[in-house]
């Protein structure tokens, strides 16, 4: 079997800016923060880029929000069944509005029966934690955590590659819930304080999960940064401009505000004109 060191040696790098999509959502926005915008009549609720065969496994998007979105759950590795997929994600908040909150875990320790009961009833959103959020703050959702996102938000999601969900609650909207499954996946816990966190606490590592790494960098990387991304990872802009490194390519390949990258390993980017990027890489 070939190993990452010697398969890297055998490949030419490269870098690649990733396809976006606009995804309409009813709780999205029609204004949107620059650099973006909605197509006129729109409410744009998240921002994709589209998931390239080499890290497939791995979706990064923003989100813009007008309203509540529904109180959902996913499944983890041990609790997904044939069909289905496991999804780890986190939320960086990019903006807040004053009052913009996230909804995650319980107040108190609560059993399935009982949160069945409160989504049928309409008194779950009473159950849940509802935290204030500023622009900085981080938050790490492992599989089962009951969540939901608030009005008033701009951030940036990181995820595994899922489109498994299951909602418990959606305001009265005409939706398909999926109370059977989110029950049996659903863990009744408060969030746990240590995977919340903000720029000032992180540091550079904001996420350091089971399924995926996220770092925020000033500028260029250090060392530990670059060891810690020797093989294929994305690379989000949030101020300033990436690149690819001179010699890979044919031209030079431009990450702005807005877009992403795609690189066969840290080498093959060049930060001199960077100020805030985002890097991740499956693990």
């Amino acid at each position: 079997m070939i190993d990452r060191q010697e398969d890297r040696a055998n490949s030419a790098p490269f870098v690649r800016k990733l396809s976006k999509r606009m995804v309409e959502k009813v709780w999205g926005c029609e204004e949107l923060p620059v650099p973006f915008r909605a197509p006129a009549g729109q409410r744009i609720g998240e921002v994709w880029f589209e998931p390239p065969p080499e890290m497939n496994d791995l979706l990064v998007k923003y989100l813009f929000t007008s309203e509540k979105l529904s109180v959902q759950v996913h499944p983890g590795k041990d609790t997904m069944q044939d069909g289905e997929d496991s999804k780890e994600e986190c939320w960086l908040i990019l903006d807040a509005q004053p009052g913009a909150q996230l909804a995650i875990g319980f107040n108190e320790e609560i059993n399935p029966q009982a949160i069945g009961k409160a989504a049928r009833d309409g008194t779950i959103e009473e159950l849940l934690t509802w935290h204030d959020v500023k622009a900085g703050d981080i938050f790490h959702l492992t599989p089962g955590t009951v969540h939901a996102i608030g009005p008033g938000l701009s951030l940036v999601e990181v995820q595994q590659n899922s489109d498994t969900t299951f909602r418990l609650y959606d305001y009265g909207r005409p939706r398909e819930l999926h109370l059977e499954r989110a029950l049996a996946v659903v863990s009744g816990a408060p969030f746990p304080a240590n995977l919340k966190g903000s720029l000032e606490t992180r540091g550079e590592t904001l996420i350091d999960g089971a399924q995926f790494r996220l770092d925020r960098i000033e500028g260029a990387p250090g060392l530990q940064i670059e060891q810690a991304y020797p093989d294929a990872l994305l690379a989000l802009p949030l101020a300033g401009t990436v690149k690819s490194a001179a010699g890979i390519g044919t031209g030079v390949i431009l990450g702005e505000e807005g877009e992403c990258l795609l690189a066969s390993s840290i080498d093959a980017l060049d930060f001199s004109e960077a100020k805030v990027t985002l890097l991740t890489r499956s693990v």
